[in-house]
């Protein structure tokens, strides 16, 4: 062990050096831990939400909202395709998200992750403190914003909810 009676310096850097080691070995949070929460699809939900899931895909507009692409996709640039993607898929531009109808099929709609979050950890752990619960106004208007309301003529259901 190095002798820090005689200089201060030395006992302070030392220190630091150790407190900068053990923070860093340190998580700092669940995702460090865990990594980055994929989206698993809305099919996923179906074993313990079967009630919701049931709603979801028989009154939601969302759980069919890729439709809306492919009734259009001839008249659209593939720029203009992809920034339907936004609000027409499942977490498409964030990790793990819609990339493709080939590559991710089970993402191609808007699903329960849109509103919820990426569901990979809420599965595969079963607690519901690794998704969104308590959804608000602002959620919707992510996606539902006045703009789009009118431009496209419909009235979405907010906090009508999906399920």
């Amino acid at each position: 062990m190095a002798d820090f009676s005689k200089s201060s310096t030395k006992y302070l850097l030392f220190t630091c050096a150790v407190i900068l080691l053990i923070s860093v070995s340190l998580p700092v949070s669940l995702a460090e831990t865990e990594g980055t929460p994929k989206y698993v699809g809305s099919l996923a939900c179906k074993p313990c939400h079967e009630k919701e899931y049931k709603s979801f895909v028989t009154y939601a507009k969302k759980s069919t909202s890729f439709r809306s692409i492919e009734r259009l996709e001839k008249e659209l640039t593939e720029k203009e395709i992809k920034g339907c993607y936004h609000c027409h898929t499942t977490g498409y531009g964030k990790p793990g998200g819609f990339i493709s109808p080939e590559k991710t099929p089970h993402l191609k709609n808007a699903g329960c992750e849109v509103c919820h979050g990426p569901g990979e950890f809420h599965v595969k752990k079963r607690d519901p403190s690794y998704i969104k619960r308590h959804l608000t106004a602002k959620d919707c208007e992510v996606c539902h914003t006045s703009e789009r309301v009118r431009a496209f003529r419909y009235k979405p259901l907010i906090h009508g909810g999906a399920h």
